[in-house]
């Protein structure tokens, strides 16, 4: 097989890129930020200067930064473009437009997938970072209905509070973990019709087992969508025999 290089392209075979907010905590395995967590190589840009609180108050201050990461990815050749926050819903119409590969910047782009395959009493029930803060506009960047959705925040919940909203630099797993459990419960027990559960915060998908072991029922979050995605991306040759 003859192999020629790409124009401008210094290394290979890295098919997703993955945006990351100008942001300070651990990243452990399960989260978008870890690339432990992939089965596949991924390439990260940082998006200098665009932060988690411009996000939530909906500042575009920021776009023309992320268009040039994202193209910069582009150019570095990745097959699609990610990012590390639902909340970049934002964006998603402007940088899908700006770049010629596919863009799925949130994890919130599952939720018509999800109400589809439930029945239409059903309800999607989402698990955010700050649910005060998701609302309509978010959703109608990414074609979701709020109608079909429930949603659960965890901005109440205090060491997520100070990991994930405030920063502080540090992450109690354990502590994470039982508190995101809870919210699922809690998600559940007040809303029956939920039959599915979709975590938008990147940081949440290390606790997903745990959750789903708790309710019962299926767990979306982002890398239910970027496993997905990559498995578009990067075909694989069937083996075996009849």
């Amino acid at each position: 097989m003859l192999y020629k290089a790409n124009k401008n392209q210094m290394n290979y075979g890295e098919a997703v890129g993955i945006l990351l907010l100008d942001y300070a905590a651990p990243f452990i395995p399960g989260d978008v930020g870890n690339a432990s967590t992939f089965d596949y190589p991924v390439r990260y840009k940082l998006v200098k200067g665009v932060n988690f609180k411009q996000l939530l108050e909906k500042d575009k201050s920021g776009l023309e930064v992320i268009i040039k990461a994202a193209k910069e990815l582009e150019r570095d050749g990745v097959r699609a473009i990610t990012a590390d926050c639902g909340f970049f819903a934002l964006f998603q119409k402007e940088i899908a437009e700006a770049v010629d590969i596919p863009v799925f910047l949130s994890s919130l782009l599952q939720i018509p997938f999800i109400s589809s395959i439930l029945d239409k009493n059903s309800k999607v029930g989402v698990i955010s970072a700050e649910s005060s803060k998701l609302d309509d506009d978010f959703l109608k960047a990414v074609n979701a209905d709020p109608d079909d959705i429930v949603l659960k925040g965890m901005e109440d919940k205090e060491s997520f509070r100070k990991t994930v909203i405030e920063e502080c630099g540090e992450l109690d797993s354990e502590q994470m973990e039982k508190e995101a459990v809870e919210a699922a419960e809690e998600l559940v027990r007040e809303n029956p019709e939920v039959k599915a559960v979709l975590l938008e915060c990147s940081m949440l998908p290390p606790y997903a087992k745990a959750i789903q072991d708790k309710v019962k029922l299926p767990v979306f979050d982002f890398i239910t969508m970027i496993d997905y995605v990559f498995s578009a991306l990067v075909k694989k040759k069937y083996d075996g025999f009849m």
